[in-house]
């Protein structure tokens, strides 16, 4: 017995150990580069997450890739093979989150982007369902746009968009819901982030005479058409994507993009929203929450994006830690699970409910229609 109580000592601490790891996420971000001014609040709202949930501790990770697709599956090799991450939180862009899928499923570790394109989800396969993201659609913007255009006379519409999967996405799913409202797309534009002019681009778009423009960028790359445009004498309407809900936006784009139409998370005009919308009581908590530690008037939708991440680890951890322990490729597993389960979680931009296919899981509640008036947002009923 003597020989035995040294062994059963050690196998009962290694069994605490066990019972009281954290649980570790990894965060990579746009913090730096093109994507930034979408990467820092999310950055900014990743040290607004909770410090434990369940009554386990979490602890976060995080790493800028500097808006560059290559540093983001290097962060997400990084954050699984030395930090043992039971979770993967990122990234801000929609090639770098696709770009990291490979990496995360591989590794069976669960994954949470906070980009946009349906294609980080769609269509679902053994990759795929390691991956779960919190952004609105495409289509479900895309359609809000085309709504709003016919519902405003507008018969044709030019499109310049990112020349990558970000502009790729919108313009197949642009063209879906403007054939559904009879809208003609005229012309087709395509533009780097890092493009200083869009000049040659823009003249094309002028000589089709479009009733509208959409762009299809994020951030503050996204102000480099309008502007162009505006100068060159255009004046007919403007859309832009929910990529640019930020006031960098605003203030890179300044009074050329006034007037501007925009689909949005609910989050961007909370204190808007009538009474009866059903986000608006956990938009307000998220926006008190930021601006309580940013100052008044410095959330985004991007922002929104990272707590919304935030509430299905909250929902889903203390699922996943009744099966298995932190650390361990049954933890993810269950965490996976967990997360494909989530029902009825109002967050900032809308309320989840994720299924075996659906990986998003927000409805039409998760969209409103903004218009940029004296520099502002402004919610449109």
């Amino acid at each position: 017995m003597k020989f035995f109580k040294p062994l059963l000592t050690a196998a009962l601490c290694a069994t605490a150990l066990a019972a009281w790891a954290d649980v570790n996420v990894g965060v990579t971000i746009s913090a730096t580069g093109p994507a930034a001014s979408l990467g820092i609040p999310e950055k900014n709202t990743i040290s607004l997450m909770p410090k434990t949930i369940g009554g386990q501790k979490i602890n976060y990770i995080v790493l800028d890739d500097a808006s560059d697709t290559t540093a983001a599956v290097n962060n997400t090799r990084k954050l699984i093979a030395e930090n043992k991450v039971d979770v993967i939180l990122g990234s801000t862009t929609t090639p770098a989150s696709l770009a990291m899928i490979d990496v995360a499923s591989e590794a069976q570790t669960p994954m949470i982007s906070v980009a946009a394109s349906a294609r980080i989800i769609e269509p679902m396969d053994a990759k795929k369902k390691w991956v779960f993201k919190t952004p609105q659609n495409d289509i479900m913007m895309s359609l809000a746009i085309a709504e709003h255009m016919a519902a405003n006379g507008v018969k044709t519409v030019a499109f310049i968009g990112f020349s990558d999967a970000y502009g790729e996405g919108w313009s197949q799913e642009f063209a879906k819901a403007a054939d559904l409202k009879k809208i003609k797309i005229v012309a087709n534009e395509r533009y780097a982030r890092t493009d200083t002019s869009v000049t040659g681009q823009a003249l094309k778009i002028m000589a089709a005479k479009p009733d509208a423009v959409l762009v299809a960028g994020s951030g503050t790359p996204a102000a480099l058409p309008q502007k162009t445009l505006k100068e060159r004498g255009y004046t007919g309407k403007m859309y832009q994507t929910h990529g640019v809900a930020n006031a960098d936006f605003l203030r890179v784009g300044g009074k050329d993009v006034e007037g501007t139409f925009l689909p949005a998370g609910p989050v961007l005009v909370a204190d808007q929203l009538p009474a009866s919308n059903p986000v608006k009581k956990s938009a307000l908590a998220y926006v008190a929450a930021y601006e309580a530690a940013y100052g008044k008037g410095s959330v985004s939708t991007f922002g929104g994006h990272a707590w919304d991440a935030g509430l299905l680890m909250s929902s889903a951890v203390p699922v996943a830690l009744k099966k298995a322990q932190p650390g361990t490729p049954e933890f993810r597993a269950a965490l996976r699970d967990a997360l494909e389960q989530t029902k009825d979680v109002a967050g900032a931009h809308g309320v989840f409910n994720m299924t075996a296919t659906d990986h998003l899981g927000l409805d039409q509640r998760a969209r409103v229609m903004v218009k940029i008036e004296n520099g502002a947002w402004k919610y449109q009923p």
